[in-house]
């Protein structure tokens, strides 16, 4: 396979780099070779909603942990990344959430990425979509992104917007419309009731087209550079276990994620000059925002036990999935956060900084503990985070894993901000309808605790949710990593289109806004 060539390679096949093989390909003269460094997406327990922290710390996990967090009593935090066909998208909670409108109106306003405003990029929602359900101006339903309600949705859940509602908050049946505040039911990525992922929307249906070319088990070890500009790169196959180089006619795009995105352009010479320098890499572009802003959602669960009710953990069992098999129903449709509320951890903002997740069963250290009792977990969500945290190299062997810090909390103002929501997580929660299944709390103190109580509570069991991002960030700023057409500064040829170009995560999962990414860079590449 030496000196093959492409028009375009595209380095990733999760929520960017899939839609971006796909719409590439629909212009039957370019050439486009995608590359994932896992394998094919050939689980079942991929497709099963129910079963995706089952996928956690396999083979279909790169096993990511932070440095130890000052804030999370010194604990490394475990940061499940899919390995495979599909990205994230094979591997996430599935909720559909595009974040608030104002975030993309501060890109655009705030970091200097023009076009990005929330205008701007609600087309590219609306291209991406094809909800079974909501219609209507923010809403498509012709794209290849299957949206649905979900056909299982727990009591729990349903009671926990009962006691939302009653607690003053309005009913929320569409978190992507109008307005994001309040409480509701989350829409999911399932079709009939099973996982829909970017591979299954994106990218198999391009996979007939003799212009896409997928090659899985391959993991990029750098960007090929010529000068300032990129000409291909360099790739490791599981299947010979030999480095193989392609060329790139047009250009390289990097849609590795937020973690991934960054290592490799830092191992490719790009990147914060003394740092490369440190680990033996000639600096071509010294780009000291590679790897650097790096913003994640921190979510901490108060989990309580439960009465004249159900716990999910009951439903994994073989009539449930043999049911879930035949007529994808039942309680393995489940995403296991089926629904919450978005609200402000005070009454002098305009903007919701707080998402819940409700879980109707005991979900903490990323599901890796089954139930001993009948538990419900609702999980305060930061969605509006100032800490910063970074991505820097441990080495200049691509297997090595990257140093990753997220800086949970070490900006005040993000306790704070939990504090205030938790408090109002609990008020909502223990004087509401949803009390008529509560029993007592996981831990004790969290029935009337104090600031100190809730600060423990977050430290011991506060985690990810999964959102990474802002690594790469684009903007004009400085600090940014690449412009507002997503193209690198100071390199040619090289864009990189995934969440990691974000200047500011958004307020909510992040699955639908980076699919708009992909939708929107494949647009700019084609000078749309």
């Amino acid at each position: 396979m030496a000196d093959e060539a492409f028009d375009y390679i595209i380095i990733g096949s999760g929520s960017g780099g899939g839609v971006l093989a796909a719409r590439l390909t629909e212009d039957r003269d370019r050439r486009v070779l995608l590359l994932e460094a896992g394998p094919a997406d050939d689980d079942e327990m991929i497709k099963v909603p129910a079963g995706f922290s089952t996928l956690f710390k396999t083979r279909w996990d790169w096993n990511y942990e932070t440095s130890p967090q000052k804030h999370l009593a010194g604990r490394r935090a475990h940061w499940p990344r899919m390995k495979g066909l599909g990205g994230c998208t094979s591997m996430n909670a599935m909720i559909y959430i595009r974040g608030n409108a104002a975030d993309y109106d501060e890109w655009r306003d705030a970091y200097g990425a023009t076009g990005w405003g929330h205008s701007d990029v609600l087309p590219y929602f609306i291209k991406s979509e094809a909800n079974q359900q909501l219609v209507g101006p923010f809403h498509g339903t012709q794209g290849p992104l299957v949206v649905e309600d979900r056909r299982f949705t727990h009591e729990l859940t349903e009671a926990f917007v009962e006691s939302a509602v009653a607690g003053g908050m309005k009913r929320n049946d569409d978190f992507n419309g109008a307005e994001q505040e309040g409480a509701g039911v989350y829409q999911v990525t399932n079709r009939r009731g099973a996982r829909w992922s970017v591979a299954d929307a994106y990218i198999r249906p391009a996979m007939a087209r003799p212009n896409l070319t997928v090659r899985t088990g391959a993991l990029v070890s750098r960007i090929l550079l010529e000068g300032n500009r990129a000409t291909g790169v360099a790739y490791r196959s599981t299947a010979d276990g030999l480095e193989h180089i392609v060329r790139a006619e047009a250009e390289v795009i990097v849609s590795a994620g937020a973690i991934n995105s960054p290592q490799l352009l830092m191992l490719s010479g790009i990147g914060p000059g003394a740092h490369l320098r440190e680990h033996g890499i000639d600096v071509v572009v010294d780009s000291p925002g590679v790897g650097q802003n790096l913003q994640d959602h921190p979510v901490a669960g108060t989990l309580i036990h439960t009465r004249n009710t159900t716990d999910l953990a009951e439903a994994i069992s073989v009539g449930n999935l043999l049911r879930w098999k035949a007529t994808r129903t039942g309680p393995l449709v489940s995403n296991v956060g089926e629904g919450g509320a978005f609200y402000t951890s005070r009454d002098d903002l305009t903007l919701p900084d707080i998402q819940i997740h409700v879980a109707p069963t005991g979900f903490y250290d990323n599901g890796m503990h089954e139930p001993v009792r009948r538990t419900v977990t609702i999980a305060p969500t930061l969605v509006n985070v100032q800490s910063r945290g970074s991505i820097r190299l441990r080495s200049a062997d691509p297997t090595w894993h990257p140093e990753i810090d997220p800086a949970y909390f070490d900006d005040p103002a993000d306790l704070d901000a939990m504090l205030g929501g938790y408090r109002r997580m609990l008020d909502l929660v223990w004087q509401g309808p949803m009390t008529r299944f509560l029993d007592e709390p996981w831990e004790p103190a969290m029935r009337h605790p104090t600031d100190d109580q809730i600060i423990d509570v977050v430290s011991r069991v506060g985690q990810t949710l999964y959102h990474p991002t802002s690594t790469c960030a684009m903007g004009t700023v400085e600090g940014s990593v690449v412009d507002p057409q997503l193209r690198v500064h100071g390199v040619e040829g090289l864009r990189v289109a995934d969440a990691s170009v974000m200047p500011r995560v958004t307020r909510g999962n992040t699955n639908a806004p980076t699919i708009m990414i992909g939708e929107k860079a494949a647009d700019l590449i084609r000078g749309a």
